[in-house]
């Protein structure tokens, strides 16, 4: 639920979207007119317009959810609880032995319908 402090912090959304959308297409122009600069100082360049383009982007609505859901899923993985190596072992060589076991019944399978069909048709 949005407050009115809210809609007054991002009300500008749409303009500085635009002013990003500018921003880039300002820095892809500029690249392509000076292709003949050094490629350090193009990608410098293109860093630095993309930075101030990703603070433009945190001050919209959109840009402040992106960042906050980046911020919940740092705190996420943190809590998430990795396999050991040998729970890690095991379960892919289950996995191995379960899709070889399914391949060699599809194989079975098939050889079977190509054999029995074959026999039909002559």
């Amino acid at each position: 639920m949005t407050t009115k402090g809210d809609e007054q912090e991002f009300r500008l959304d749409a303009l500085k979207w635009m002013l990003i959308l500018l921003l880039v297409l300002g820095g892809v122009y500029a690249n392509s007119m000076y292709g003949t600069v050094a490629l350090l100082y193009r990608a410098l360049v293109g860093l630095a317009v993309a930075a101030v383009a990703a603070a433009i982007a945190l001050q919209t609505a959109k840009g402040h959810a992106a960042w906050d859901l980046a911020k919940e899923a740092k705190v996420e993985v943190r809590r998430v609880i990795w396999p050991s190596r040998q729970e890690l072992t095991q379960t892919t060589l289950i996995v191995v032995v379960v899709v070889i076991f399914v391949g060699i019944v599809l194989w079975g399978l098939d050889s079977s319908l190509s054999w029995a069909i074959q026999g039909i048709i002559g």
